[in-house]
């Protein structure tokens, strides 16, 4: 075992409880913000494979932009920010959604284990440079990430739109 091998499962391990604490928390802004180390530690296992450029992608639209819209949006819409008994969901829906996410989480495992049966991955940098990576995304994939700054720009016109005051009351 590698080097690179004991710091991508170390940072796999922090992306995981990261994500895990991101869903489970009951306070919004303590969510983003466990989002924010789980996209982190994200970025760092894409750098210890030797994708520079996806780690920094990565860290500039989820980490810088869409990490930022969230709580943006959730200052306009004066969402709660601290525990609220409105949003809490009961207890039985919680334990239904904790064996659901064990059940996914075991799914993919069993299929993840299936499928790579014991061979080893070989890293090859090449992949991860910028020219091919610059080719896919501004040759196939120019549409889809200009329909999700469209997506993103009415997500922000909308807590815009939601945080006005009524006016005509």
């Amino acid at each position: 075992m590698t080097t690179r091998d004991v710091l991508f499962s170390l940072l796999g391990l922090l992306t995981a409880a990261a994500g895990i604490l991101a869903v489970t928390t009951r306070q919004v802004v303590h969510a983003a913000l466990w989002l924010v180390t789980a996209l982190g530690a994200l970025a760092g296992c894409y750098l210890v494979l030797g994708a520079e450029v996806v780690a920094l992608v990565q860290v500039l639209v989820y980490v810088g932009a869409v990490v930022v819209l969230v709580l943006f949006a959730l200052m306009l819409t004066r969402a709660p920010i601290g525990r609220s008994a409105e949003v809490d969901a009961p207890w039985p829906q919680r334990v239904a959604a904790a064996v659901a996410g064990i059940c996914v989480t075991g799914l993919l495992g069993t299929a993840l284990v299936y499928a790579v049966r014991g061979r080893e991955v070989v890293i090859d940098p090449e992949r991860g440079a910028a020219q091919p990576l610059a080719r896919s995304l501004f040759g196939a994939w120019a549409l889809p990430f200009e329909l999700l700054s469209l997506l993103l720009l009415a997500a922000l016109v909308s807590a815009l739109v939601l945080s006005r005051e009524d006016r005509e009351h």
